[in-house]
């Protein structure tokens, strides 16, 4: 199977070189890299030129950086990199630049994609240091897959619609592939390092993308209430119960368009109810 990876960079030049290492030595080489400079003031695009004579890496490096939000700035980073490509490909990969994957990561998403044609998407679980330890970023479900780490099955990858340049894309994603009948699969021995946790960049204004993310999915106030409280708790911030809530608040009163149907909708809610009552046992 032939791997496509698009990897969206900015200002990632303490990482890159750890990212490329681990890239370069993958046990599966089938693949082609793309990474995509949207326009960094480090000195990314300079290491970034010097790899790109290496197997399998090609740059596109943006003079300046696009003004968006987080999540829809990095889809549309990725998608630079996509509509440069031309060839066929079986997989395609959405990975960050601050990772360090094992090894094997490749040839066993490889492995698992050909086990069952169902499946659409396939990646391990991201881990992040504490003190000298690597432990598992706890920030979502651990069947979940993360942004970070996205790997599709082309077909999947279409049949979904590509990826929404919203915040929240990387649980719309899986949600719609599940939606379709896809298999969503998480490897929890494949162990990806991940350098920069999640949200590490996020400034004040993008506090509400988050509740505004959970109204264009279709939520509903009790869970959109009830996802904030577990995102809040596993982050030990408990202010973002309320910064989430005013967020969808604030969608609702602009009227914003959904991202999902609404049997895309009604999907969803009662994929995730399912999932709280059969953590409570019901």
């Amino acid at each position: 199977m032939k791997i496509l990876i698009i990897v969206p960079v900015l200002n990632e030049y303490l990482h890159l070189s750890n990212f490329i290492n681990s890239i370069n030595h993958q046990t599966y080489t089938s693949f082609e890299l793309i990474a995509v400079d949207d326009g960094s003031i480090d000195n990314s695009q300079k290491a970034l030129k010097e790899w790109s004579s290496k197997r399998n890496i090609h740059c596109i490096l943006e003079k300046e950086p696009s003004i968006s939000t987080p999540g829809a700035k990095v889809i549309k980073t990725f998608y630079r990199g996509l509509i440069s490509y031309h060839k066929k490909f079986d997989i395609i990969c959405k990975f960050d630049a601050d990772l360090i994957l094992p090894c094997n990561y490749l040839e066993r998403i490889v492995t698992e994609f050909k086990s069952k044609k169902e499946i659409g998407m396939v990646s391990g679980h991201l881990y992040i240091k504490k003190k000298d330890t690597w432990i598992f970023e706890n920030i979502s479900d651990k069947k979940s897959s993360r942004g970070p780490i996205k790997a599709y099955r082309t077909e999947c990858f279409k049949q979904i619609g590509g990826l929404k340049a919203s915040i929240g894309w990387d649980t719309i994603d899986e949600m719609l592939a599940r939606f379709h009948g896809w298999e969503v699969v998480t490897i929890p021995e494949l162990h990806v390092k991940h350098l920069k946790p999640t949200g590490a960049a996020y400034n004040s204004r993008s506090k509400y993308l988050q509740g505004e993310a959970f109204y264009k999915m279709r939520y509903g106030r009790i869970l959109t209430f009830i996802t904030a409280a577990k995102m809040a708790w596993n982050k030990k911030q408990f202010q973002l119960i309320a910064d989430y809530l005013k967020g969808y608040h604030l969608a609702q009163k602009k009227n914003l368009a959904p991202l999902v149907t609404e049997e895309q909708g009604r999907f969803i809610r009662n994929y995730r109810w399912n999932g709280i009552k059969s953590k409570l046992g019901f």
